[in-house]
């Protein structure tokens, strides 16, 4: 497994409580919900590390709305 980097984010209380709703739905905690929404971020907009292994991915996209 590659090694993590850690920083500092700064995010308002209700940010946070929404996203701490959300990993809970997705039975994930905020770390991993958060690490999931940047993968699912970069990989849709194509800037996903050329590097890294394609079961790197998310693969539990989320339905489409309509």
């Amino acid at each position: 497994m590659a090694a993590k980097k850690s920083f500092v984010l700064r995010i308002d209380e209700h940010t946070y409580a929404a996203l701490e709703k959300w990993a809970a739905d997705d039975f994930r905690s905020v770390n991993g919900q958060l690490e999931w929404i940047i993968s699912l971020a970069l990989k849709e907009h194509g800037r996903f590390p050329k590097d890294r292994k394609t079961s790197d991915l998310p693969t539990d996209l989320p339905a489409e709305e309509s």
